[in-house]
């Protein structure tokens, strides 16, 4: 069964071109700069939380919201948080094996599961970008395909850099926002159908939108 990682849907419907050639030729998109400062909140927010999971309490960011939730607290936490194991889900049709690493997991009063994400941001105003939508959206489809209860709304978790603050005591300041977002997963489906067929076919064209076919075709004419 072959692994189709959260970050690879969203690849298909980037660029086809460059998930066939990353999926089928191992041909991957040169990496980009390392996240180091989301890396060092992600593990952060994860120990704080985990506090809170171990004791069955709210943290303060979820009373300061009025959250009817706790941090989700079962065997599986860990591994579902796992970058190369994930949330798993055998798609029968496809012979895909569909996984991606969550944040984080709450639980309401009526036993539903509810999908947060980090993001650290030094921008001026944080977003749901589209792609953050479709992130959640699938973290939601691989939770209820597995047969779980999941709340239709998810939470993103900004901790935004306060620039005004500055370095006061030598400590970088942050700001920190829960944004909710009530998703559709009825799309996801439809994806890994279509990335099987792009996985089977013949490489197809580039997406309009990718930076990275334009460059190399760009290069081959000028070598």
């Amino acid at each position: 069964m072959t692994k189709l990682s959260r970050s690879k849907i969203e690849l298909s419907l980037e660029c086809p071109r460059c998930f066939w050639l990353d999926m089928t030729k191992g041909v991957k998109r040169p990496p980009g700069f390392p996240f180091t400062l989301n890396l060092a909140v992600d593990t952060m927010l994860k120990r704080e939380f985990d506090e809170h999971r171990e004791a069955g309490t709210a943290h303060r960011i979820i009373k300061e919201n009025n959250i009817d939730a706790i941090p989700y607290n079962c065997p599986e936490i860990n591994t579902w948080r796992h970058n190369f194991t994930g949330v798993q889900v055998e798609h029968k049709a496809t012979d895909f094996l569909v996984y991606g690493a969550v944040d984080d997991i709450w639980i309401n009063s009526k036993k539903e599961l509810m999908v947060v994400d980090y993001k650290a941001t030094g921008a001026k105003e944080h977003s749901i970008y589209d792609s953050y939508r479709r992130q959640m959206e699938i973290y939601q489809w691989l939770l209820r395909t597995r047969g779980e209860k999941v709340s239709d709304t998810g939470y993103f978790l900004f901790c935004k850099v306060n620039k005004e603050k500055g370095f006061a005591d030598t400590k970088m300041s942050f700001d920190v926002y829960l944004e909710p977002m009530k998703g559709d997963s009825s799309w996801v489906e439809g994806a890994i159908l279509n990335a099987r067929k792009l996985y089977d076919g013949g490489m197809p064209p580039a997406g309009a939108e990718c930076d990275y076919c334009p460059y190399v075709e760009a290069r081959e004419k000028v070598t």
